[in-house]
């Protein structure tokens, strides 16, 4: 899996033999954190997997810009004190999402990637510029 933000890149395999790997996991957990708290929260490995999934069906090599991982209870009513987008019990909040961009993709093919994958959630915010994939419950949305 690919991930990048601020200059940060992460390379990491989270996975052999039907195992996850507590210490790549553990850098997942990591380089996803809630930065304005420096709050880290375990992420759920389901997203890792869909986010996985999304980023091989679009055949790039390319890393994923993340916008938003984890965010704590007081990250998100920071954000939803300016956003009225941002949901009350986010699955930000419970570490089961990320908003994701990637440099030489637009938002309609990470967003057809990633439902194909039907693992959760996902929404694309075209004029942002960036796709929302969560763990949660199956379902779409266009923001």
């Amino acid at each position: 899996m690919h991930s990048v933000r601020s200059g940060e890149r992460v390379d990491t395999i989270y996975w052999i033999d039907g195992e996850y790997i507590r210490e790549a996991l553990d850098e997942v957990a990591f380089f996803m954190r809630d930065w304005r708290q420096n709050e880290i929260k375990d992420i759920n490995p389901a997203l890792i997997d869909i986010k996985a999934a999304a980023h091989r069906r679009m055949e790039t090599d390319q890393p994923y810009q993340q916008q938003s991982g984890y965010r704590s209870e007081s990250t998100n009513a920071l954000l939803r004190r300016s956003n009225r987008g941002v949901a009350r019990n986010s699955y930000h909040t419970k570490g089961m999402a990320a908003d994701l961009k990637l440099a030489n993709r637009g938002t309609w093919d990470m967003y057809r990637a990633a439902v194909a994958c039907a693992g959760g959630g996902v929404g694309r915010y075209r004029r942002s510029g960036f796709v929302h994939m969560d763990c949660g419950p199956i379902r779409t949305w266009q923001g």
